[in-house]
């Protein structure tokens, strides 16, 4: 067992170690090789349109609705993503996993066959809801078959797998853009998915399944949908189509959250909850979900922001200002490896490596504030990479934390709500700092 997450925990709450079943190691290779593939395709579709923007608008038009290619694919599979790792608690990972990647591939294929702009947002949608559903099975795997004192180590290659997928994203939508056709950015998962469903099918383990009859929360299914979708759209509205102040943002704001407080209450009911908030009750929990929002908001925040800086302070053009994320991008594929590797190798010091993390990637947000026209390229880079590194190394960090705290039965929703959390922060974070960046332009304009 890494460390020691579990004292203090409510009843009912220890970690797995001494139980822990073994797989052949053929099996396990080829189940971690086809869970990496998976949150590859997933990850990737996140970024991977973002340059072909330009020609989908040319060819289908609905130049009001282009954000929305992007925003439906983030509010269906962030939406997905605790439903799924609930169910597959409750179900099992194999076959939600297998039924995760047809959603997805069915998404895809429609996506590329697209004729309007209204058919693309549906199929993005589709596709989401396959991402968000892979997405929450991913990583809860690395737990189903690895012990607890391994999973540090393969933790930071998944994390680093999703780094490489938002690097080679906007890279790849535009080579395939060019050199064929906006279509085949959603046709090129078909030949790389077909492959991952055989390896699920066949070598993916179905185990830990407790065989019994299980009560769906479906209300509370309805109540979270119902919660974060509105909340979602409202802050994806947020100064881009409507005011802060607007009917529209405030109604979406407001009945979301109106959702999520009546489905606290009913889980506090609910036979067998769709949200465990007993696992709430954990302060090691508590605060993991917590760093993981703030790290999603400073995340998402760097991601549309920093290009904007070098492309409006340092003179760098649209295309080239993009290619600068890719500092940030390897420090935090580098840093998600060397805190994994450190956390299954040095005895999983969780405070002290979580401390000096944030302190790196805190750093690096401070001196980033510091930059100006007269800052090199050079020194903002290495700032930029500095900022990447700290953040990285946060992200194996608070999961396997979670994951080490909670028993099996939790593992799915315990996993997927890092997630989760995640992208409620990038969400939130971006509607803020885009806030900003709009009075700003605007007093600057004056």
């Amino acid at each position: 067992m890494i460390g020691k997450p579990q004292a203090g925990l409510p009843s009912g709450m220890a970690g797995m170690g001494d139980d822990f079943p073994t797989l052949p190691r053929r099996d396990v290779i080829l189940t971690l090789a086809g869970v990496m593939l998976a949150l590859f395709l997933s990850a990737l579709d996140q970024t991977i349109v973002a340059t072909a923007l330009p020609s989908i608008v040319l060819d289908l038009g609905g130049f009001d609705r282009l954000t929305w290619i992007t925003t439906s694919y983030l509010v269906a599979s962030t939406t997905a993503v605790p439903i799924a790792g609930r169910l597959s608690d409750m179900y099992g990972r194999k076959w939600f996993f297998v039924i995760g990647i047809v959603i997805f591939l069915v998404g895809s294929v429609l996506a590329g066959l697209s004729q309007s702009m209204n058919q693309l947002i549906v199929f993005r949608a589709i596709q989401g809801i396959g991402g968000g559903v892979m997405m929450a099975n991913a990583f809860t795997t690395i737990a189903d078959i690895f012990p607890p004192a391994e999973r540090g180590k393969y933790m930071g290659f998944m994390t680093g797998v999703f780094g490489v997928a938002a690097i080679l994203g906007p890279l790849l939508g535009g080579l395939i853009t060019d050199g064929i056709s906006w279509h085949w950015i959603f046709y090129v998962n078909v030949p790389i998915a077909i492959p991952v469903l055989f390896l699920f099918i066949k070598y993916f383990p179905d185990a830990h399944v407790q065989r019994t009859e299980h009560n769906i929360d479906y209300l509370g299914v309805l109540l979270l949908i119902s919660g974060v979708v509105p909340l979602l759209i409202g802050l994806a509205w947020a100064d881009v189509e409507y005011a802060w102040g607007s009917v529209q943002v405030i109604g979406a704001l407001a009945f979301g959250t109106v959702m999520l407080i009546a489905l606290v209450w009913w889980e506090t009911k609910a036979e067998e909850p769709i949200i465990q908030l007993q696992m709430f009750k954990s302060r090691l929990i508590a605060v993991s979900l917590f760093i993981i929002f703030l790290t999603g908001f400073a995340m998402f925040g760097a991601i549309i922001f920093i290009p904007l800086y070098f492309q409006a302070v340092l003179g760098a053009s649209a295309s080239a200002s993009g290619t600068f994320l890719t500092p940030m991008m390897l420090g935090m594929v580098f840093g998600a490896t060397i805190s994994g590797q450190a956390l299954s190798r040095l005895g999983g010091h969780y405070r002290r490596q979580g401390m000096l993390g944030l302190a790196v990637m805190i750093a690096g947000a401070v001196l980033l504030t510091q930059i100006s026209e007269t800052t090199g390229r050079l020194a903002a880079t290495g700032m930029i990479v500095l900022f990447g590194f700290g953040m990285g190394t946060t992200f194996p960090l608070y999961t396997i934390a979670i994951q080490n705290t909670v028993p099996r039965h939790m593992m799915g929703i315990a996993t997927s709500s890092t997630q989760f959390f995640r992208s409620i922060g990038g969400t939130i974070g971006l509607a803020i700092f885009g806030s900003f960046y709009g009075q700003s332009l605007h007093r600057w304009s004056r």
